[in-house]
């Protein structure tokens, strides 16, 4: 899998799950997710794994109709198990700049860092 489909791939996940749609269960979300994975929103703050997880598996359903929008993928630095890559990520009322760290793991890439910027500060 290349960094682009799993950062598409992943949002789709983000994007079902936020809407709400039937048969979209929690594990996918969670499975994407390195036992040390961190996020740092665009307010600064950093969030340990499980409070991400807390926080979003308490969401579902919160943002019917949502659409994600991936634009401008591209690897910055990709090095043994790690690679890094760079988005932009469009949604309505908002857009992010978002650098993600992923760790190949058992064929699959697992998301070990997030970093977001406001790139359009949501109304």
């Amino acid at each position: 899998m290349t960094a682009r489909q799993e950062i598409v791939r992943h949002h789709q996940v983000i994007e079902r799950w936020l809407s709400g749609e039937p048969g979209q269960g929690f594990e996918e979300f969670d499975r994407a997710h390195a036992a040390a994975f961190t996020l740092t929103g665009p307010d600064g703050r950093t969030l340990e794994r499980e409070q991400v997880m807390r926080q979003v598996r308490g969401l579902r359903g919160a943002v019917p109709g949502l659409r994600i929008e991936i634009r401008e993928v591209r690897v910055v630095a990709e090095a043994g198990p790690l690679l890094v890559a760079a988005y932009q990520e469009w949604q309505e009322g908002g857009a992010r700049r978002s650098t993600a760290v992923l760790q190949r793991a058992d064929g699959e890439l697992r998301w070990l860092h997030l970093h977001e910027t406001w790139l359009h500060e949501p109304a």
